[in-house]
């Protein structure tokens, strides 16, 4: 079984919605059973599971004492693919959530401020020993600020090959519990989608295939200091709750 965590420090950045389109787009390419878990007490997530009102991906719910347990419980199951959406701000679930991932995707909008906490989010998986990437999210379209964050990142640590830019129908989409991809399969946003989750399985598979490589990669850039850096800074102008239904735990 996969574990995917979406975490970043600051709120806002947009994990909820990637998290959801995220399980759809990989549902739909055969990387099920998906199921997805809601770290957040918002319940952001938890809030479009049930406006879906079908299991098309499986909703559990977990605490972060105990989520190494119930991911056992989930892959005992057949859960091929578990999707964490993580709080900002609350390190123990973030941290929690790293650690128990094979794989932390960092959403980064391009922002000063989210691009302070992204460093912050990627210290964490590093020192967690465990991989991470960066994703720019609610892009503008060809605005300076998103080519500035993108380079940003770039030399901070991975960056998926992917940008996802604003659109309204990312947010139309989550309010009845649907994805970009399922109001128009055709459209720019569902392409994005399909993009990074091609993307994040590779990774996954990468990963799968060689975990201890992976491991030690990552512990070693955290004994060289990687783990306490920050994103470099841009130039100047930049700135210019649910029910619980299958396999509940």
């Amino acid at each position: 079984m996969n574990v995917l965590a979406l975490a970043s420090h600051k709120g806002g950045a947009g994990k909820t919605t990637l998290a959801a389109h995220l399980a759809i787009a990989a549902d739909t390419a055969g990387a099920g059973p998906v199921a997805v878990i809601d770290t957040d007490p918002q319940g952001s997530l938890t809030d479009w599971w049930n406006e879906r009102g079908t299991e098309t991906v499986a909703f559990a719910h977990t605490h972060p004492s105990r989520i190494n347990a119930d991911l056992k419980v989930l892959e005992a199951a057949g859960v091929a693919l578990v999707i964490l959406d993580t709080p900002p701000a609350i390190e123990r679930s973030i941290a929690s959530a790293v650690a128990a991932a094979d794989l932390t995707l960092i959403p980064v909008r391009p922002s000063p401020h989210d691009l302070r906490a992204a460093g912050a989010t990627l210290g964490m998986a590093e020192r967690a020993g465990k991989p991470a990437a960066f994703v720019v999210n609610g892009a503008a379209q060809r605005a300076g600020i998103t080519k500035d964050a993108i380079l940003s990142l770039s030399r901070a640590g991975p960056l998926a090959p992917v940008t996802i830019h604003h659109r309204t129908v990312f947010a139309d989409s989550m309010t009845d519990g649907r994805t970009a991809g399922e109001v128009k399969a055709s459209s720019p946003a569902s392409q994005e989608i399909h993009r990074l989750w091609a993307f994040v399985a590779e990774r996954l598979a990468q990963i799968a295939s060689s975990p201890l490589q992976t491991e030690t990669l990552s512990l070693a850039s955290a004994r060289h200091g990687m783990a306490i850096r920050s994103v470099p800074r841009v130039r100047k102008t930049f700135g210019q709750r649910g029910q619980e239904r299958k396999y509940a735990a």
